[in-house]
């Protein structure tokens, strides 16, 4: 059964994204989670780069804007694209961690903020001797630690749990390697039964994939080719995610309205980002089904016909046989004996 927690990481990678600006922080409206500002300016995320075996510190700072108390879980947590849509997301308190979530350690896993009132928390983060370098992208969570059962009836397994977290962008120095790549290319085509009457549409669907060690913020081309080389789609997709972390794949779909009705397409997707670029594609027939249905049919029960009245031909034009008589060989008269004198 579910754990409360859990019903929060949609919540979750919604408020991480929700910052467009360095001028906010990750905020719900009722606290924030941001980086402590440097000496030189604010920052909007934590930006680390780091040596194997290095280790850093840095702090993190709780604003509570409502009028009562609020007590926090923190923790550092890994950050992942989800599958749905490519969008930011962070790791639960009780999921495995294998980077930013593992390595970096605040000062208390609990704190208290006063309404109205800041806390700021030290955090160190340690970089294992063998990580392996590029990116390592991350956060630090303010966890609240009450649980909304409102919605669930007061039932004690279900609840909510809000959280915000501030994003940590950590590098490992070492060999970069930005890399991806398009795979698994499907197309789902609906088409009205009869030709003309209503419009033809199709689905693309298709994983990208990030088989680098670096952040990339993949730019995909889609593209269409009928018989005969007409060119039926080229466009560039809007629905990529920006942010396509290391080692993450996502399963995205694209919309094409218009799609023909008779025709044999060949439909490319082409993701690059700088330093890499990748290609895959699929094929699929248009053909009104129902039409091509009907006219088999007619086809058939021509064939029949026609056989059924070449055999009708056949037998009218065949001679009559008659059936053969036994032959008789003709005996030869017996002699009667020549009476005597």
């Amino acid at each position: 059964m579910r754990k409360p927690y859990v019903l929060l990481l949609s919540l979750l990678g919604l408020l991480l994204t929700w910052q467009a600006t360095p001028a906010h922080a990750a905020d719900n409206g009722s606290w924030s989670v941001y980086p402590v500002a440097s000496k030189v300016a604010a920052r909007p995320y934590f930006y680390l780069s780091a040596d194997p075996g290095q280790t850093l510190a840095d702090e993190v700072a709780v604003q509570n804007k409502t009028g009562g108390p609020l007590t926090f879980r923190l923790y550092a947590a890994d950050a992942y694209n989800t599958a749905r849509d490519g969008g930011f997301a962070v790791r639960g308190p009780a999921e495995r961690m294998r980077g930013v979530g593992a390595w970096a350690k605040p000062a208390t896993s609990q704190i208290t903020v006063p309404g109205h009132r800041t806390v700021t928390v030290p955090f160190t983060l340690r970089v294992p001797d063998g990580a392996e370098p590029g990116d390592h992208p991350g956060a630090i969570v303010a966890l609240d630690e009450h649980v909304d059962r409102g919605s669930s009836g007061g039932s004690p397994a279900l609840g909510v749990q809000q959280a915000v977290g501030a994003r940590v962008y950590l590098r490992v120095v070492g060999p970069t390697l930005p890399a991806v790549s398009v795979e698994h290319v499907r197309i789902s085509h609906h088409q009205p039964l009869v030709p003309g009457l209503g419009a033809s549409t199709a689905t693309v669907s298709y994983t990208l994939r990030n088989t680098g060690n670096v952040t990339v913020d993949p730019k995909v081309e889609l593209t269409a080719h009928g018989l005969f080389g007409r060119t039926l789609l080229d466009r560039a997709l809007t629905r990529v995610p920006s942010e396509l972390l290391p080692g993450q794949t996502v399963r995205l779909t694209e919309p094409w309205s218009g799609a023909p009705q008779l025709d044999r397409a060949d439909v490319t997707l082409t993701a690059s980002a700088p330093g890499t670029r990748q290609s895959a594609s699929a094929s699929f027939l248009a053909l009104p089904w129902l039409a091509v249905a009907l006219v088999f049919l007619a086809g058939v029960a021509a064939g029949v016909l026609l056989v059924r009245a070449r055999r009708g031909r056949v037998r009218r034009s065949a001679p009559v046989r008659r059936s053969p008589r036994a032959r008789t060989t003709p005996s030869r008269p017996r002699s009667s004996p020549s009476a005597r004198p």
